[in-house]
């Protein structure tokens, strides 16, 4: 018999449930026997000893269903080898819960801070097995996280509704995008809806640059602007600053966010009317589309495959279209960034999209 813990950590997403359903389907389609232990709201079930033992039952309808049946919570590394406010050394009592439930494995679903303590585990000596999970498909060692296709199919749909209003008012509109590192989710919702202008935190952008983009559309005949703006967007001026002095003006800023900052910028410069919307969590929630309902179920199945094998210690990700397991020393720490020379930013702009750069 096989006995598996299971969890979901950080932010939740859609296809969560997918991907666990696609676990527990092919454990159950094997011939081995399996009891299932779901650790509730993340690392902190694991932690506290806050679980319980999922049926077939638990499993059935939620292909679907966005969010997560377990529960999730965010679980910082930096301070997870920490003791607690009542001194608990959290590791420790990972541990501990780990082996009471005399579990064979650990199969962990979330992104990269959340592969941070899963390797943290492994290295600690317990049977770990993860799957990608995130919105921003961030994390390092796969081609794409289940969750991103998802959002991206959302902030899509969002532009795309703009676009109306915008063209009718004449207007300039910012559709501020999650991404607080890194801009995948931006530039592929940009380009999927047509933006005209997409500012992502690797390529910081020159707010003059952004106002000639606006001006030019406006000579050419265009009556409104579309921009895409991921939340950790920054200007080349913010990009000089060092960590400190940056996170000070952040501390200091009278924006709520940074599409906000550009909108009084292009105001102040152009005499436009400018518009915000920020489409915020719906992006994370809802149905997963079905793309990565497929996805996460193929990740979830190769998952087990992994833990009926005796093959510990890897994520189950994908690389040029096919499904892979990567050591989890190799994707823990990392984030996997849009390179300002990669293909498809090139692409956009050759496509006339402005970068502010």
């Amino acid at each position: 018999m096989k006995r598996i813990g299971m969890l979901t950590s950080g932010g939740d997403c859609q296809a969560l449930n997918a991907a666990m359903r696609g676990v527990v389907k092919t454990m159950k389609n094997s011939k081995e026997e399996v009891e299932i232990y779901g650790f509730l709201d993340g690392y902190r079930g694991l932690i506290y000893s806050n679980y319980r033992m999922l049926q077939s039952s638990d499993f059935s309808g939620i292909l679907t269903k966005g969010g997560t049946i377990l529960g999730t919570s965010r679980t910082p590394f930096k301070t997870i080898t920490e003791p607690d406010e009542n001194g608990l050394d959290k590791v420790k009592a990972m541990k501990q819960n780990y082996y009471k439930l005399n579990l064979d494995c650990l199969v962990i679903l979330g992104g990269n801070g959340t592969h941070k303590t899963a390797n943290l585990l492994r290295e600690e000596g317990l049977n770990v097995v993860t799957l990608p999970k995130t919105i921003d498909n961030d994390l390092y060692g796969t081609d794409m996280t289940f969750g991103f296709q998802s959002a991206v199919d959302i902030a899509t749909d969002c532009i795309d509704c703009i676009h109306t209003t915008a063209d009718s008012h004449g207007r300039v509109f910012i559709v501020e995008v999650m991404g607080h590192k890194v801009g995948w989710l931006t530039l592929n919702a940009g380009m999927a809806s047509g933006a005209d202008i997409i500012l992502i935190p690797e390529i910081p952008y020159d707010i003059d640059k952004v106002v000639d983009a606006i001006e030019n559309r406006k000579k050419n005949g265009s009556r409104f602007t579309i921009l895409a703006v991921a939340e950790g967007a920054i200007s080349k001026q913010d990009a000089k600053l060092s960590k400190k002095e940056y996170k000070k003006k952040l501390e200091n800023r009278k924006y709520p966010s940074v599409a906000y900052e550009v909108a009084e910028q292009i105001k102040e410069k152009t005499g436009e009317e400018v518009r915000v919307t920020v489409p915020g969590h719906t992006q994370r929630g809802g149905s997963p589309c079905p793309y990565d309902r497929v996805f996460a179920s193929r990740l979830g199945s190769e998952a087990a495959k992994l833990i009926l094998d005796g093959e510990y210690g890897f994520m189950v990700g994908y690389k040029n279209r096919e499904i892979v397991k990567v050591p989890l020393e190799e994707v823990a720490g990392k984030l996997k960034y849009v390179s300002p020379d990669a293909s498809i930013v090139k692409e956009a702009k050759m496509l006339g999209i402005s970068f502010g750069d």
